[in-house]
């Protein structure tokens, strides 16, 4: 398991972003927190643009982006070749981003969705295996 993961969102998903950094540590996760570090208002693409680049460097595989929809860290973390951000919003989707998408930021909505419902989303994302195969071909194509 790698244990090291970076988390950041901007003013709309910082109480979840501390929730979830909270989480990520009881479960022994070494956790790069980027901020924001308030609920005062930030420019959320900077976020993501670090998170992103800590991933493309290889320095993590893993992220973890909160906004108030998530949608604005979705599409800043996805305009970046070999980012695979996926928005969930429940158990099966994150099952599904990580085995068919082999995710590597996970995406949360601070606004949309409640504490429980993000636990069980952060839960499913880190124990589900991507299958490849089939899958695998796909992600060839995106990246060609």
């Amino acid at each position: 398991m790698d244990n090291k993961i970076i988390l950041g969102s901007d003013h709309g998903g910082f109480e979840l972003k501390e929730i979830v950094k909270t989480v990520l540590m009881q479960k022994s996760y070494q956790v790069r927190d980027v901020g924001c570090f308030s609920p005062n208002s930030v420019n959320y693409p900077d976020i993501a643009r670090q998170v992103t680049d800590s991933i493309i460097s290889g320095e993590f595989t893993k992220g973890i982006l909160i906004c108030g929809t998530g949608i604005g860290m979705s599409i800043a973390a996805n305009r970046r070749k070999t980012i695979r951000a996926t928005l969930c919003h429940d158990h099966l989707g994150a099952r599904m981003s990580r085995e068919h998408n082999d995710s590597n930021i996970l995406v949360l909505g601070g606004r949309t969705i409640g504490i429980e419902t993000a636990r069980d989303i952060l839960e499913t994302w880190l124990t589900t295996e991507f299958t490849g195969g089939r899958h695998q071909r796909r992600l060839e194509t995106l990246d060609a």
